[in-house]
């Protein structure tokens, strides 16, 4: 099977690992990938969000299925152009793409389709905003109600601030703070069908212990030992399904990835958000753990095929991984700084986020630079290979989270 690619960042560098060993996959191709995709792909300098681009491409190499990586893209899309031309595409089209692009959208969806999730307000006026804060409460919370890269939400218990944020995005979605734990569960759709993946749980702060500013994900782990045994079978039944049966009824199928944000409260499952594709870097913990051949569960997905589909299998070893971020980040990322010590093993895989290949120097280039993923037979045993590799890397001003699952795999020991 020849397999395209679209995306550039740690998601893709996963999703290409994965799919590189799937023995059905003749010839992988990523669009436009990263340096760390080279030694697994033939790279293509193609603009991922460019709908045009990326069909002539798919065209040129004959591609048989099309994975679309990132949120961009979708809302641009490229999924449509992609299945105007009769290839199988994983990835929902710019009108289902917009579960994850208008948060407005996804709150009027979940209401049609009764999902369980927090009460909010769309607000677009100061005097809405001030309304909506008073009516839910502290802590405040606070979404763009577009794409904003996992950084366009705000909790905080300052009404100034969270005021601030909401005039500053313009229109916003204001809703009630949820309690409970919060973890990442992803469905795969074809439209009729969804397959529940194991959850994951990922750091979205930049700092030791939930301090600092909001980030697109300083690192995850997977399994969740404390989660309920029930989890995905709930999941599916009380969340997925119900979606993608709403997105059916309005003639807006959605096939590709549902990413659903739940927080497990006193009061049960409630979704915080929807996104459309495979979350980052919850991606880089379960991708290495799925024993199912990825391409070939996709294509089930893109073709309509997934009811015929066996069962998911997973590896039982742990995963985390720690996010190494440029200095500055999320506020001021600084780019263009020397990477050294990047090396392989067994036990850990180092996938590139941001970088650039440039005088025979590797380089940063974004804010997250690497994912670094630790493989054990428990989580602490897995956390601690990752960290270990994690220490060989060198990249002057960087910084990361020391305290990635370091909870979880205190309370697995014990157990």
């Amino acid at each position: 099977m020849r397999v395209l690619l679209i995306g550039s960042g740690a998601r893709e560098h996963a999703l290409a690992y994965s799919l590189k060993s799937d023995a059905s996959v003749s010839e992988l191709h990523v669009a436009p990938g990263n340096p760390g995709i080279s030694s697994l792909a033939t790279l293509h300098p193609v603009k991922a969000d460019d709908p045009q681009s990326v069909a002539a491409l798919a065209q040129e190499i004959n591609a048989e299925l099309v994975i679309i990586g990132p949120e961009a893209p979708l809302v641009a899309g490229v999924a449509d152009a992609i299945r105007a031309l009769g290839i199988p595409c994983f990835g929902p089209s710019k009108v289902a793409a917009q579960l994850e692009g208008s948060k407005s959208f996804a709150k009027e969806i979940m209401a049609s389709a009764g999902v369980p999730t927090a009460q909010s307000m769309t607000c677009t006026t100061q005097s809405e905003i001030e309304n909506a804060l008073d009516t839910f409460g502290a802590p405040y919370v606070v979404k763009n109600d577009g794409l904003a890269a996992g950084k366009g939400v705000v909790v905080t218990t300052d009404r100034a601030e969270a005021i601030s944020h909401a005039l500053a995005c313009g229109k916003v979605v204001i809703e009630e703070y949820l309690d409970g734990p919060e973890i990442s569960l992803f469905g795969i759709s074809d439209g009729k069908t969804v397959i529940g993946m194991e959850p994951a749980q990922d750091f979205k702060r930049a700092y030791d212990g939930d301090a600092g500013p909001n980030t697109g994900g300083m690192g995850a782990y997977s399994p969740l030992p404390w989660a309920p045994a029930d989890i995905i079978s709930r999941t599916e039944k009380e969340v997925l399904l119900p979606t993608i049966n709403a997105m059916a009824q309005r003639g807006t199928p959605f096939v590709g990835l549902l990413y659903a944000g739940l927080a497990l409260t006193s009061r049960g499952i409630r979704v915080i958000e929807f996104n459309a594709r495979f979350g980052d870097p919850e991606s880089e913990v379960l991708l290495p753990r799925l024993r199912t051949p990825l391409a070939q569960l996709l294509l089930a997905a893109a073709t309509g095929n997934l009811a015929d589909h066996p069962p998911l299998q997973w590896s039982d070893q742990g995963a985390v991984t720690i996010v190494l971020a440029s200095e500055g980040y999320p506020e001021n990322p600084q780019v263009g700084r020397a990477v050294t010590g990047v090396t392989e093993s067994s036990d850990a895989i180092v996938f590139h986020a941001g970088t650039v290949f440039e005088d025979g120097q590797l380089r940063s280039a974004g804010g997250r630079v690497l994912a670094v993923t630790g493989l054990g037979a428990d989580l602490a045993t897995a956390r601690a290979n990752g960290y270990r590799a994690l220490a060989q890397i060198s990249i002057p001003g960087s910084h990361y989270r020391k305290d990635i699952a370091l909870a979880a795999s205190i309370a697995q020991k014990e157990v």
